[in-house]
């Protein structure tokens, strides 16, 4: 039987340990939801010990990869795998990027360290965009009173339903696909605005008001997403994985979660 095990069973490692369950797997994983303590040295390297596939969506801690510095030397030969982000590339003005572009000269260092060493270890780098999905959508903010529209002229950016990035995961191990770096992205990127927009349409709301950065009163995480700017290529992981996202893009996406 196969088995993977999950280094941080968040929200979208959660969505693809549920879709391996489904399809016969062994799937054991670290985290508040898993049934391992990551902390517990030796029930983890029995389970990656029994483990064929390895998958990590743990983020850096400073300029170190938690799971890498614990137990990278224990992986062997295993198929490995690493959910990074797309914040690797920077700012491209607004540019297509593809995974040919160099990384690490955007705001996330620290992510780009990571995926380098991810890459060198032989894993399957799947770098992410925004990722939405059930209880995290356009239409949750808008319910809730918490969307915004800002008033940024030319600024797009990419994103991928949560389970798209569960269906590149599946697609990655059902083909055999070599180490690399993959794009998950859906095909339409865009405007935030335009999909709050849409959002509000499907829910018969009001569009909020178009405000500055400054009249927003975003966090400083939020404001530093509004610092790049660039749109997500995903052919090769259409190319080489046989990737098809089912949401190509957030008019899909959102009416599914409707």
């Amino acid at each position: 039987m196969a088995h993977l095990l999950i280094f941080g069973l968040g929200y979208a490692a959660s969505r693809i340990g549920a879709a391996l369950r489904a399809r016969g797997w062994q799937v054991d994983a670290t985290g508040s939801a898993g049934n391992l303590d990551f902390a517990d040295e030796a029930g983890v390297r029995r389970a990656l010990g029994a483990a064929s596939h390895v998958l990590s969506s743990v983020p850096p801690a400073g300029d170190g990869d938690p799971v890498l510095d614990r137990y990278g030397e224990a992986f062997g030969a295993k198929w490995l795998g690493y959910l990074s982000s797309t914040g690797v590339y920077g700012d491209t003005k607004g540019a297509w990027v593809d995974e040919s572009a160099p990384a690490g000269s955007g705001r996330r260092t620290a992510r780009a360290l990571a995926d380098a060493r991810w890459m060198a270890a032989g894993a399957r780098v799947f770098r992410l965009p925004g990722i939405y999905g059930p209880g995290r959508s356009a239409l949750d903010r808008v319910n809730e009173g918490k969307a915004k529209r800002i008033d940024a002229s030319g600024q797009v950016f990419s994103r991928v339903h949560v389970d798209d990035i569960a269906s590149g995961v599946i697609a990655a191990l059902g083909c055999e696909a070599p180490p690399d770096a993959y794009n998950l992205a859906d095909d339409l990127p865009c405007s935030q605005n335009a999909v709050i927009e849409h959002a509000c349409r499907l829910l018969g709301a009001d569009f909020p008001p178009l405000q500055t950065l400054d009249e927003a009163g975003l966090t400083a995480a939020a404001r530093a997403y509004y610092s790049e700017n660039r749109r997500v290529a995903n052919g090769k992981a259409k190319r080489v994985l046989g990737w098809r996202p089912a949401y190509p893009t957030y008019r899909e996406g959102l009416a599914g979660l409707m």
